[in-house]
């Protein structure tokens, strides 16, 4: 599939770095500690705030404290956080005015995940502590545009989970699911579907980026 854009937006965790393991442990970890459905709350943690994870699956608790607690725990835990195939490669063929990184973790958390994996901090980066309301919500992508300077429409989105392509489709974005973290039969609502980055073709001609995505099959429905 021929993309045509001005600018890309990608997610961080399950677009570049995989992280699945190590967010996995740590909400696992808190679950367990506080009796809760330790499943349903890792399900609720991919591609979300954290505070608005504690929020969803234990709203009786103090979700601010509790954020300060997970976050560092995210932080420390490291082991097997890498770069995903062709992330590096792809972001070092774009200008690095035309794409942002907007991710639902902290600021802290995201550049301690970009340096693990051996990722170079971009110019542009929108973070949890960069909105009000977290993916679902549209806020986060239309921060990004609006960060590089660029219409809605003319953004691409790269996203790996069912909140994330929702906010960017609340945008008015386009979007390419990455089969990294959910199940296709998850991610209809993208545009696309293909396995990792690596598939991805991208070439700057002007003011356009060019992309060639080699798809998945959507599931018919």
């Amino acid at each position: 599939m021929i993309f045509q854009v001005k600018a890309i937006l990608f997610d961080m965790d399950g677009v570049l770095i995989d992280s699945a393991p190590a967010v996995a442990r740590v909400w696992r970890k808190w679950a367990l500690k506080y009796g809760l459905d330790p499943d349903l709350v890792v399900e609720q943690a991919h591609g979300r705030r954290s505070v608005e994870t504690i929020r969803a699956v234990a709203p009786h608790m103090d979700a601010e404290r509790e954020n300060v607690k997970v976050e560092q725990m995210e932080i420390d835990d490291k082991e097997g956080v890498t770069a995903l195939p062709g992330a590096a490669h792809l972001l070092s063929i774009l200008p690095s005015e035309r794409f942002a990184i907007v991710t639902s973790a902290t600021r802290p958390l995201a550049l301690a995940r970009l340096g693990y994996a051996g990722i170079q901090v971009p110019r542009h980066v929108v973070t949890a502590d960069d909105v009000t309301q977290g993916k679902p919500s549209p806020e986060p992508f239309l921060k990004g545009a609006a960060l590089l300077g660029v219409a809605p429409a003319d953004c691409l989105v790269f996203e790996d989970t069912p909140a994330g392509i929702a906010a960017a489709r609340a945008a008015g974005m386009q979007v390419v699911a990455l089969q990294t973290t959910y199940p296709v039969r998850e991610l209809q609502a993208a545009n696309t579907i293909v396995a990792s980055l690596a598939e991805v073709k991208a070439a700057v001609h002007e003011d356009l980026i060019l992309l060639d995505a080699a798809a998945i099959p959507m599931v018919k429905s």
